[in-house]
């Protein structure tokens, strides 16, 4: 007995230096998808362009022959920057100007890269209890939904929609609370789709406007305002700066193919065949808007 218990003390202790010596596995949600089999790994982080299918349709285009894998994070702009400058990315697609600007003057994000863009539209019920639809800019409309008390969407998670939504209310000198500002902590679809479900306002960008009619009906709501300048949404692709991770060289590359004649044209198109309509703008239009 005294030896049988010698040998499963022996299993055991094998067993564990095993298990310590392989490291931790990786969490299982850590990517939303994988694109390619290659197996130099590109790790990237961005919210609507993968929930989309833009990056994809990029992905499909960036990797033959180049032995590689492309990983997406799902993540809002403001979570995609922190997962570039904890270097648990390589490569990030976000539209949120003055992070980035301060990314790239503090050091860890490099490559700062106008890709495209698209618009904020502020939808909401067809009855538009609030008014908004007479607005002459999205600071006055958001001023006609408090007004109203009207139930309002919004992501509070810190994105770059959410950043650009504190910014109009800003203007509007008002700081939202109460029953009728709803909290989602959510995704652009998901977010989108519980606006129409409660016959809510929210601003939503759109690509995930064009997509969601396309696939979900959202038959409670229209967009019943756009067109203020302060609307139009500029992405920007951010890269490690060199060195720093394995893939911060495939990463640059990356970026370099985003702004070729190929990766513009798929930009530029993506949605079209399907929605009648592209959900992105390329950098040539979005350069007008760029700050």
């Amino acid at each position: 007995m005294k030896r049988n218990l010698i040998g499963y003390g022996a299993l055991g202790l094998a067993l564990a230096l095993l298990l310590a010596w392989s490291g931790p596995a990786p969490a299982k949600d850590e990517f939303k998808a994988v694109y390619g089999t290659g197996a130099q790994k590109l790790r990237l982080a961005t919210g609507s362009p993968g929930e989309l299918g833009l990056l994809k349709a990029l992905a499909d285009s960036f990797l033959p022959g180049r032995e590689a894998s492309l990983c997406w994070r799902k993540a809002g702009s403001g979570a995609s920057l922190k997962l570039l400058k904890a270097k648990k990315v390589d490569l990030v697609m976000v539209h949120a100007p003055a992070a980035e600007k301060k990314a790239v003057t503090e050091g860890w994000a490099a490559k700062r890269t106008l890709i495209g863009s698209n618009e904020f539209y502020i939808v909401g019920p067809k009855e538009d209890p609030a008014g908004a639809a007479k607005a002459a800019s999205a600071a006055q409309a958001y001023t006609l939904i408090a007004q109203a008390e009207a139930p309002f969407i919004t992501r509070g998670d810190n994105s770059g929609t959410h950043k650009k939504e504190l910014a109009i209310w800003e203007k509007a000198g008002i700081t939202p609370s109460g029953q009728w500002y709803v909290v989602t902590k959510d995704f652009m679809m998901a977010s989108l789709k519980k606006a129409d479900q409660i016959k809510g306002y929210f601003m939503t960008d759109s690509s995930t406007w064009v997509k969601g009619r396309g696939l979900h009906g959202l038959d409670n709501l229209e967009v019943l305002f756009k067109g203020d300048p302060f609307l139009i949404n500029t992405y920007h692709a951010l890269a490690q700066p060199a060195g720093t991770t394995p893939g911060a060289g495939l990463g640059a590359a990356m970026i370099d193919f985003l702004v070729s004649k190929k990766g513009q044209e798929i930009i530029g198109t993506f949605g079209k065949a399907e929605f009648g309509a592209p959900l992105y703008r390329d950098a040539v239009y979005a350069k007008q808007y760029d700050h």
